[in-house]
């Protein structure tokens, strides 16, 4: 089976698996999922999801946010890890959106990724997820899914965005990285497969016997 082939055939099922594409962070505008997805960096959403009430109750709009002290966020967000370069980022990140964006969160990648705390995989997520702009954002779950099922070449997770972006088309990245992340919660865990024995491991890969090597990023 052709690479083509096979991201035609996982487009495809991913679909069926999953036809509505929740976002898994709570949240209820693009501040909230801004400050969620920089708190779930090497955390589960499960976790993120259990601390960021509290959080919002302290405060849930850049203004407020910013009079906060670094100290009284990480208090609340030590459960999700990373807790005293997360708070710094969250109030100083806060304190740019009142002085720079009128305490909006910008729509654009470049405004995003100047911001503390905020990568390329975090903007992308905020731009597909809050703006509706195509973004694929990859993390090392779908980089390893991608090396799997041989889509993707790349040693880090830069290069596979790049691949999996020319493999699909542009309407179909919002809702594909988030297809992605449930197939690979669900069926192609880190432990749970080895790249031989999922439905679509299996599939694109039926002749496959050993477990493929996976770079990690």
């Amino acid at each position: 089976m052709r690479k083509k082939e096979r991201a035609e055939y996982i487009q495809r099922r991913l679909a069926e698996l999953y036809p509505e594409t929740p976002i898994p962070l709570d949240h209820k505008d693009p501040y909230t999922l801004l400050v969620a997805v920089l708190l779930s960096a090497q955390c589960t959403d499960e976790r993120v999801n259990k601390v960021t009430p509290a959080l919002f109750q302290l405060a849930d709009n850049p203004k407020d946010m910013a009079k906060k002290t670094p100290l009284s966020v990480e208090k609340i967000i030590k459960p999700c890890g990373l807790s005293p370069r997360k708070s710094r980022a969250i109030v100083e990140l806060s304190n740019l959106l009142v002085d720079l964006h009128d305490g909006e969160v910008p729509q654009s990648f470049e405004a995003l990724e100047a911001l503390p705390g905020v990568g390329h995989k975090t903007a992308s997520v905020v731009m597909s997820q809050a703006f509706g702009v195509p973004a694929f954002p990859v993390d090392t779950h779908i980089h390893r899914l991608a090396q799997r099922w041989g889509l993707t070449s790349g040693k880090n997770v830069v290069q596979t965005e790049i691949d999996l972006k020319k493999l699909f088309a542009r309407t179909l990245w919002n809702d594909l990285h988030l297809q992605i992340i449930f197939y690979g919660r669900q069926f192609c865990t880190a432990r749970g497969c080895d790249g031989t024995v999922c439905e679509i491991c299996s599939h694109c890969y039926p002749r496959r016997r050993t477990p493929p090597v996976v770079h990690s990023p």
